[in-house]
């Protein structure tokens, strides 16, 4: 009695395997090759992009109230946005001073040429604003996690105020450049601002007004060019000097002349080194401090990011720690997670096919073939 061959998909997939045996081993070690490229070039992050397509505009109005912000500002740009193709959600807020409009695209949109498109709807829509309102800004595209790497700064010597100068004008400056880094968001400290505290009393005695207290610290303060003048032979351009950038050298900016007298902003005012009133603070470790939190590009690789950006702190800690400053690089830091959960699965994987080979060897007691299976 003859066997009967066996019959079907299956075993047509296995007979061709035999048979062309080459070939299939051939195939196995290109798909093993692009496995192992494929793994070189993936990008890892905390979560998938699961956010819909969406573009953050905010626009500064500084002394409105929130009800001046909505009808001045957040309606105009929701008019001017709303009739972008693919805008699917239109949602604001606006509150004292400030107002943020949030646009949501459709999934399969592009959203850099919704940005564009966003960007000359905001060109127009900017000229119909009241005068003293910022130009309307759209925030930098992140990823849906946003924050990669938490950075703090401390100091047992240097005042808050200090902290924030060095964190707004050295060590955010320093991670903007990193590749990959979108914006880096700073809380906390004292920041630094140069101001004119008027005594009306002063004011009244002099005959003097609030304009021309800020007319002349503006003029104190700025750059202005100052012309040129044509010769036969050349073109001298003319420079000016002597902006001022301390409170002693405002206090001394003349503000009205009586004859030989002169009335200076000191006379009027008195102008300090000041901190901004506070719209919030920062602690680390139960100390007060500098908070930058570090938002990574759209798409970006997080572990290949945060890598640079650690980077980028070394090369920064020997000149703050000379100045007494110290950085905290580790307050919050997803990279991680990612670590912890590839490591997971590497050792799974490892474990499974350890655990397979043994289960086959224990039934066919053939190690050889439990290891090719």
């Amino acid at each position: 009695m003859s066997a009967v061959l066996p019959t079907g998909p299956q075993a047509a997939i296995i007979a061709f395997a035999i048979r062309f045996r080459g070939i299939v081993a051939a195939l196995a070690c290109v798909l093993v090759a692009y496995g192992v490229y494929a793994l070189g070039r993936a990008k890892y992050d905390v979560f998938p992009e699961f956010a819909p397509p969406q573009v953050s505009i905010q626009t500064e109005a500084v002394g409105l109230t929130p009800e001046q912000v909505e009808i001045l500002v957040t309606r105009p740009i929701e008019n001017a946005i709303s009739g972008v193709p693919g805008v699917q959600t239109l949602r604001s807020t606006s509150i004292q001073g400030l107002s943020v409009v949030t646009v949501f695209f459709d999934a399969s949109s592009d959203i850099y040429r919704d940005r564009q498109v966003v960007a000359e709807r905001l060109a127009a829509a900017a000229q119909q604003l009241p005068q003293g309102v910022q130009p309307p800004i759209m925030t930098p595209l992140t990823s849906s996690t946003s924050r990669m790497l938490v950075v703090g700064l401390t100091s047992q010597t240097r005042s808050l105020m200090d902290l924030r100068t060095v964190a707004d004008w050295t060590v955010r400056l320093r991670l903007l450049a990193v590749p990959g880094v979108a914006s880096v968001t700073v809380f906390g400290g004292d920041k630094r601002s140069i101001q004119v505290q008027v005594h009306p009393d002063e004011l009244i005695r002099y005959n003097l007004t609030l304009n021309d207290v800020l007319n002349v610290a503006r003029r104190s303060t700025g750059v202005r060019g100052a012309g040129f003048v044509d010769t036969r032979n050349q073109r001298i351009v003319f420079q000016t000097e002597g902006q001022s950038l301390k409170p002693d050298d405002i206090a001394r900016t003349v503000l009205l002349s009586r004859g030989a007298a002169s009335i200076t902003l000191g006379n009027v005012a008195d102008v300090v080194d000041a901190p901004e009133p506070p719209i919030g603070g920062a602690s680390i470790q139960g100390g007060p401090g500098v908070v930058l939190n570090v938002a990574e590009q759209y798409a970006a690789d997080t572990l290949k990011v945060t890598q640079k950006v650690e980077a980028a702190l070394e090369e920064l800690r020997p000149a703050l720690e000379a100045d007494g400053i110290t950085i905290h690089s580790d307050l919050f830091r997803p990279a991680n997670f990612i670590n912890t959960a590839t490591g997971n699965v590497r050792d799974s994987l490892i474990l499974g096919g350890v655990l397979v080979i043994v289960v086959l060897f224990l039934f066919l007691f053939d190690l050889r073939t439990a290891a090719i299976s």
